[in-house]
């Protein structure tokens, strides 16, 4: 299977968010529900996506003392959703609990076990906002680390910008890889640093690409997942 497109539900309401999935039936299967809108639609939206057989990337970037992110790590996976992040920088034993919550949780609730992907550097971040936070290596050296720490934890996968696919590709298949960042030719870059077309993270081999603003704010959001689907095809070619 090739790279797969995940359209972020970046809005406030959950009424908001369906009417998007419900535009994008024909074209997207994956959507990925962050802090926002789960805080202001709670279950209701995991459990309306499921209702329509969407797959759900619900991503809460848990980071804290390793029970804690154990115990929300099963909660999660109880729900039914398809793949959950944590903080990589929350290090190995609290990624290797959140596999080990996963898992539990998952067949407590008789559901499938979700993919665990640990969040590298974020993608608004560059060389200069990591070192202002006392980490003093460039994102193309912290993330191959923090990427070999997390499949040592157990974890599926990682997120990380496009730009350092190619730095993961010795990694222990098979190795998830999801993409946030990416912009289609000629979008803009808002507040992102570390950015790569859909066709070049195809071609370097990304899992999974997450897209939000360029289809949410496009004035024919399925046209436009229509074209991103279809460099992501272009991609793989090359």
């Amino acid at each position: 299977m090739g790279t797969e497109l995940i359209v972020a539900l970046d809005y406030s309401t959950a009424d908001e968010a369906l009417d998007l999935v419900d535009e994008l039936k024909e074209t997207v299967g994956w959507y990925k529900v962050g802090l926002e809108l789960y805080l202001n639609s709670g279950g209701r939206i995991l459990s309306e996506l499921k209702m329509r057989r969407r797959r759900v990337f619900l991503d809460l970037k848990f980071h804290d003392i390793p029970n804690t992110v154990h115990q929300a790590a099963s909660w999660a996976a109880g729900t039914g959703v398809d793949l959950i992040t944590v903080h990589a920088l929350g290090g190995q034993e609290m990624m290797r609990r959140a596999a080990e919550g996963a898992r539990e949780g998952a067949a407590r609730a008789g559901a499938k076990v979700p993919q665990v992907v640990g969040v590298t550097v974020l993608t608004s971040m560059d060389k200069v906002a990591l070192a202002a936070v006392g980490i003093p290596d460039a994102p193309q050296i912290a993330v191959p680390r923090l990427a070999k720490l997390a499949q040592a934890a157990g974890l599926d996968g990682v997120v990380c910008s496009g730009q350092e696919l190619a730095l993961l590709k010795d990694m222990t298949a098979p190795f998830v890889t999801v993409c946030p960042g990416i912009r289609p030719k000629g979008a803009s870059t808002d507040d992102q640093s570390r950015i790569l077309t859909p066709a070049q993270a195809a071609a370097e081999g990304a899992t999974y690409i997450v897209v939000g603003r360029p289809i949410r704010l496009a004035e024919d959001p399925a046209q436009a997942a229509r074209t991103i689907v279809k460099e992501l095809r272009e991609g793989e070619q090359k």
